[in-house]
Parts: C-alpha cells; sequence; structure tokens
C-alpha cells in the first residue's frame, strides 16, 4: 500500500468498478465480489447482446444549386445523427456487461472524430463499430484501422493527402494525441510522416477507405530516426514500436478512468507490461493498482456516462420515450456540453470538474427529472432506497437534508438525488 491512501472497503471499490470499467451498477450487483465483478467485466462475455443498429441511409450527392435538395439531404442526415446516437445511449444502458461499451466510449473520445464535419452517420457507425470490435484487444491493430478509417481520414483531411502536396493533419493528430505525445517528435517527423499516408481516399457512395497508388508518395522517408517507404501500416508499426507510445496510451487510459493525477512510475511500468498484451488487459491491472483502491481517487462523471449511468439504474430506454422527450434529452446533454458523436475537437472533450458548472447543473436536474418519469418507481420510498437504487451507500449531511425536503414525491426524489455529488462523482 502506498503511504497516505486511504483503502475503500469492497463493495466500494465494486462500484468503483462499475462506474470505470462500465456506466455504474444495477441493482444488485454491488453483492457480487471485486475479484467476480473484474471477471465479469472484463471476461469473454462483455460486450455480448445489445440492439442492432439502425438503417442508415446514403445521402445522394445533390447539385450545389438544388437547394431543396441539400435541404431534404441535410434533413436525412441529421435525422440518421439522432438515430445513430440515441441507439448508441440504449445500447451502452442496455447490455448486460458493458465494458466494451465503456472502451467504445474512451477511444471515441481518444481518436475524437465529429459528424460536424464528417457528414456522414454511416462513416460514424463504421469507426464506432471499429471501437466495439478492436477496442478491448492490442492497441496496434486498433491504431492501423484508425490510420485509414474512412470517418479519420474525412475528418482529419485525407482525402487531401497526395504526392507532392502532403496534408499534414492525420499525420499531426496521431503522432500528438493518438499514440505518442508532445515532446516525442519534430515537425520534420511530422512532414515526413504526412508522406507515408498519402494516396487514401474516401469513397463516399460506399463509405470505404482505398490507396490510390498514383497518389501516394513512394519515396524513401525519414521519421523518428529511421528511413524507408513508409506505408500507413508501417509508420504505425514504427511510431507504436517506441517506448513512450505505450507509456502515453496507458496514461491516458489511466486519465479517464482513474484519475488524473499520473500514475506513479512503477505503476506505469505494470500498466506497460499489461498493454503489451492487450487493452482488457490493462484493465485487469489498473483493477489490482493500490491508487484504484485508494479513497482520494474519484472522477467526476462524463454527461453521457452520467446519463447512460442514470439510465442502467432505473432500466430506462430512449427507444421507450416520445420524440419531443429524447429531443428534450439531447438538449438536455447539449447543455451540459457534451453528445456522442460530436466531440468539439480532435483532442476530444475536457474533463474533471469543467463539468459542474452551473448551467450544466441544470440542464442535468432536468435530464434526471425526464428520465426519472419514465422509471418504474414502487419500490423508491426513502432516501435509503433511492441510495440503493443508485448504488450510493451513503449521503453527506448536506444532501441528506435536502433529499428528505423531497421524499415524498419518487420521481423528484431519484432526480435529485442523481444530481447530488454522491452520484455525478465517480468516489
Amino acid at each position: 500500500m502506498l503511504p497516505a491512501m486511504a483503502e475503500l472497503g469492497e463493495r466500494a471499490v465494486v462500484r468503483r468498478l462499475h462506474e470505470r470499467f462500465g456506466f455504474g451498477p444495477r441493482p444488485g450487483e454491488l453483492a457480487v465480489g471485486f475479484e467476480a465483478t473484474v471477471d465479469r467485466l472484463l471476461g469473454a462475455s462483455a460486450g455480448v447482446g445489445g440492439a442492432e443498429p439502425p438503417v442508415l441511409r446514403e445521402v445522394a450527392k445533390v447539385a450545389k444549386a438544388d437547394r431543396q435538395g441539400r435541404r431534404a439531404a441535410a434533413r436525412q442526415r441529421a435525422e440518421d445523427e439522432r438515430a445513430l446516437t440515441w441507439w448508441w445511449v440504449d445500447r451502452m444502458a442496455s447490455v448486460d456487461v458493458p465494458a466494451v461499451e465503456r472502451l467504445a466510449w474512451f477511444w471515441h473520445g481518444h481518436f475524437a472524430t465529429s459528424e460536424q464535419k464528417v457528414r456522414s452517420p454511416r462513416l460514424m457507425l463504421a469507426q464506432n463499430e471499429t471501437f466495439r470490435k478492436l477496442g478491448a484487444g492490442p492497441f496496434a491493430p486498433l491504431a492501423k484501422a484508425m490510420i485509414t478509417d474512412p470517418a479519420m481520414l474525412v475528418w482529419l483531411d485525407g482525402n487531401d493527402n497526395r504526392v507532392g502536396s502532403p496534408n499534414e493533419n492525420l499525420a499531426r493528430e496521431f503522432l500528438e494525441l493518438f499514440a505518442l505525445g508532445i515532446g516525442h517528435y519534430t515537425e520534420q517527423d511530422v512532414r515526413e510522416s504526412a508522406r507515408a499516408l498519402t494516396g487514401w481516399t474516401v469513397r463516399r457512395d460506399t463509405g470505404d477507405a482505398r490507396l490510390a497508388t498514383s497518389r501516394r508518395d513512394t519515396g524513401d522517408k525519414q521519421i523518428l530516426g529511421r528511413h524507408g517507404d513508409f506505408t500507413a501500416e508501417s509508420f504505425v508499426d514504427l511510431v507504436l514500436s517506441r517506448p513512450e507510445s505505450a507509456r502515453f496510451v496507458v496514461g491516458r487510459l489511466w486519465a479517464r478512468l482513474v484519475s488524473a493525477t499520473p500514475p506513479d512510475d512503477a505503476t506505469t511500468a505494470r500498466l506497460v507490461a499489461a498493454h503489451g498484451t492487450d487493452t482488457r488487459s490493462v484493465l485487469r491491472a489498473i483493477a489490482h493498482e493500490p491508487a484504484f483502491h485508494d479513497s482520494a481517487t474519484t472522477l467526476v462523471k462524463q454527461p453521457v456516462e452520467w446519463l447512460v449511468g442514470l439510465l442502467r439504474a432505473l432500466d430506462v430506454k430512449t427507444s421507450t420515450m416520445d420524440g419531443k422527450t429524447v429531443a428534450r434529452l439531447g438538449a438536455g446533454l447539449r447543455g451540459m456540453g457534451q453528445l456522442p458523436f460530436r466531440p468539439p475537437s480532435v483532442g476530444g472533450w475536457a474533463a474533471g470538474g469543467a463539468w459542474l458548472t452551473t448551467a450544466a447543473g441544470l440542464a442535468r436536474l432536468d435530464v434526471a427529472r425526464l428520465v426519472a418519469g419514465h422509471a418504474d418507481l414502487h419500490a423508491v420510498d426513502g432516501i435509503e432506497s433511492v441510495g440503493a437504487l443508485l448504488g450510493v451507500d451513503t449521503w453527506s449531511d448536506r444532501t441528506a437534508a435536502a433529499l428528505r425536503t423531497v421524499a415524498a414525491d419518487p420521481a423528484q426524489l431519484v432526480a435529485i438525488a442523481a444530481c447530488a455529488p454522491e452520484y455525478v462523482v465517480s468516489t
């Protein structure tokens, strides 16, 4: 045990497992022991099940002069994006073992790609399915998939990257934000890496990425001190072979799933060793680190994580709601600052206290009331029962006092409890 740590009891750390590797416990799940919970969350059955994705239509190409056609195409994209967004929210909330969905959500923030520029829900869905398929495995196959992912190529201007006129966006972000981190490459490395990624284009009619050999730079390139005619795949292999890469990736996992305080060198070394196997092994290693069991290791839930956890706890799906209610949920998430498939930049979303503004708090309360209004709350008859429903064992005196004022109204009680610090913050 590291100095100055106060170790959580088993029930509290089980709750932490559900919140960090999933989206929060369902009623009854906190009674399962720590090791059994780790095995269940990270076992072979994780991610199995869930509703099939919606059928998304290809938006036909419309001439610039056809204003009516452009408006119709924009409406279709918006409808498909809404269907995709709420399908994923419901899937995260309803899948029995959500660790794979939680990792898909993590990778969505790590390889942040926005529909705002991609303008194709079909491409966003394909990327999402790649996160789900590869996200728990070794990092290299996922990184290689992302470097030629159609949505990513559109997002970071891969279509404009050709021999003689390389576009540096994808190369720069891959080095800085996806695989290596600031300070471990030079501007020359960025320029040469962009040359290695030339030639990849996206066919909008099929949604496929293909290598146009006539646009590819086949000359010698010098990247990170190595010479060669690097391709997209060998470029990824080169970057991931640097020792800084594994440390960077496990550091990102730690920051999003454990604490904003970086792990110490010994912890990092253990996580890097697990990273050599796959991401699921990194999570298993994290679960057994002393810092994961420290009561001071807290995280503010991101808005989507908070909403999905509430839907899971109350056994509510957005698919059972009418269109106006779902629209209000979307407005609430926008008010909190986070919508799936709409990260604000390639750097992804903020973390920590950035989510705890007054405006976000008001939006959170409105969303909590909407969700509580669709739940079966017959078993809620006081602050102890609402704590059991949400997986919160202890309320502060201040929170308890506030909850007692609405104890006679189950829906209001659940909504207020869901906005309390004890639920908004993963302790």
